[in-house]
């Protein structure tokens, strides 16, 4: 359900969440870890590469030969070194969950000291660079340890820009960039992680939805073939016992055996289908058919089922008297069964008892019985099995009775 909602569009057109593919492009993309291919980082490359244009201040600084050839060769290593340990980082570490390596937390204290170095000797043009230690704080620490650091490099800026900055007209621009970018940096890990962790969950709901549909789709097909295939069995040996001396009788049990084929194949669609739900009238003469054809006397204390209750809890209750009738035919080898409806205090209690030989003391309930659990639980209901008094088999299917009020039209109100 939550896969189907999260590809469905809003009235408006727009996929909802609205920023729902950028945020996809993303976490699937280039960007939000660590390149696979060539072409993914080419991709990130040219992402990263557009903010390296805010580098153009130390640049010009050293464009303009105010310093020696000597200072100017040193620092233009230091910026190297620099812009390679930032892209290493970003390229390494962006919304990677596993904890950073010691090199790294090396890297990020040799950037802040680099730029506190050029900062401090070549002059305010080269405060810009504690922005960019800043945002790898943010790329390559995790939260608990970001959220103190990007602060703290924010503090050594402003601190060496004091110095550095007397008329103080440039690094006060900057607190805000460095602090902003940093975070920026955590809320989009962030951000791109809980989206990634949706994706797993939806993964996960589709994969549960569709391991359900398949129980819920082996369960119809052994209630409804066990059943069906039982019955025809019945009518065949009855059938072959018939032919020599009463032909005319085995037709009538040929032509029954067609007629329960048929409904079975219908049956089976139906299920495939999800729309197969029993009701408990036509279980119930399918029950006396059954008992009938099985030579096992029947008494049915019900008609139908009682008012108000729920069509789910119905079908719950009609597949038990099911799957209950079936394993009587097939395995109890009992005389008489007794089949009774009754409901007191808000339970519907289907009870089906038999007088045959019952199941062994150590016997573990069958794949008919689990699944007979699991459609009552579903429907809000409770199985009860044991012997009965006279040494057979009872079952008990309890649901709970839907007391909505019920209109003259037949639909149930509420409150």
């Amino acid at each position: 359900m939550i896969g189907r909602m999260s590809s469905q569009r809003d009235r408006s057109g727009e996929k909802w969440p609205p920023w729902r593919e950028q945020v996809e492009a993303a976490d699937s993309g280039a960007l939000a870890r660590v390149p696979e291919t060539r072409r993914q980082a080419l991709v990130k490359l040219a992402w990263v590469g557009v903010w390296l244009v805010y580098l153009g201040a130390p640049v010009s600084d050293l464009a303009d030969g105010g310093h020696g050839t000597l200072v100017t060769a040193a620092a233009t290593l230091g910026l190297a070194a620099f812009v390679v340990a930032y892209l290493a980082l970003v390229f390494l570490r962006t919304n990677t969950p596993e904890k950073p390596e010691p090199w790294m937390y090396g890297v990020l204290i040799a950037q802040t000291a680099l730029s506190a170095l050029l900062s401090a000797t070549l002059g305010k043009p080269w405060l810009v660079l504690f922005v960019y230690v800043a945002v790898a704080c943010g790329a390559a620490l995790p939260f608990r340890e970001s959220r103190w650091a990007v602060p703290a490099v924010t503090a050594v800026l402003a601190a060496i820009g004091a110095a550095v900055d007397s008329p103080g007209d440039l690094y006060p621009a900057l607190l805000i960039p460095a602090l902003l970018g940093g975070f920026a940096m955590i809320g989009v890990k962030q951000l791109v992680r809980t989206m990634r962790e949706l994706r797993e969950a939806r993964e996960t709901v589709a994969h549960l939805a569709a391991t359900e549909e398949r129980l819920r789709l082996a369960r119809d097909l052994h209630d409804l073939l066990g059943h069906s295939l039982s019955l025809i069995t019945l009518k065949s040996e009855l059938a072959g016992r018939m032919l020599p001396d009463r032909p005319g009788d085995a037709a009538e049990q040929v032509a029954d055996i067609e007629k329960v084929s048929r409904q079975a194949l219908v049956d089976v669609r139906e299920a495939v289908s999800g729309y197969r739900r029993p009701t408990l009238t036509a279980e119930l003469a399918g029950a006396r058919t059954a008992l009938a054809t099985a030579g096992i006397g029947a008494r049915v204390h019900a008609d139908g089922p009682p008012p108000g209750l729920a069509p789910d809890a119905e079908g719950a209750l009609a597949w038990a008297l099911r799957e209950a009738v079936t394993n009587v035919v097939r395995h109890s080898g009992a005389g008489t069964c007794v089949v009774a409806l009754t409901t007191e205090g808000g339970i519907v209690t289907l009870t089906v008892s038999d007088d045959g030989r019952g199941p062994a003391e150590d016997q573990r309930p069958g794949n008919g019985l689990t699944g007979l659990t699991e459609r009552l639980i579903l429907a809000g209901g409770t199985l009860d099995t044991g012997r009965a008094g006279d040494g057979g088999f009872t079952l008990r299917a309890s649901v709970p009775l839907d007391l909505a009020p019920v209109a003259a039209d037949g639909r149930r109100t509420r409150e």
